[in-house]
């Protein structure tokens, strides 16, 4: 099972993403991502508490009004940065 955050708009969209994520933290997920559309995709994954991936977030500082993130539980395959969401390809 996973929790999903989107968002398109006017705003940087990392902040709003982070926070969506951690609302849903007290599920108990093992891993999460984030995925920012502009010029360039920046995607970052992380194992454990969101904090984890905040702290990636924070220091990159990616820019783009368009993104995506999400938790995981690892029902499919061990918590690894490799297995976290979400992923480019099906491969």
């Amino acid at each position: 099972m996973c929790g999903i955050v989107g968002y398109v708009g006017r705003q940087q969209a990392r902040e709003i993403l982070v926070e969506g994520l951690k609302r849903l933290e007290y599920r108990g997920y093992d891993s999460s991502g984030i995925a920012i559309l502009n010029s360039q995709s920046y995607l970052a994954r992380a194992v454990g508490k969101v904090a984890a991936l905040e702290q990636r977030v924070w220091t990159d500082k990616p820019e783009g009004v368009i993104g995506i993130a999400h938790t995981r539980w690892a029902t499919h395959g061990k918590p690894t940065e490799l297995n976290a969401h979400p992923h480019r390809d099906c491969t």
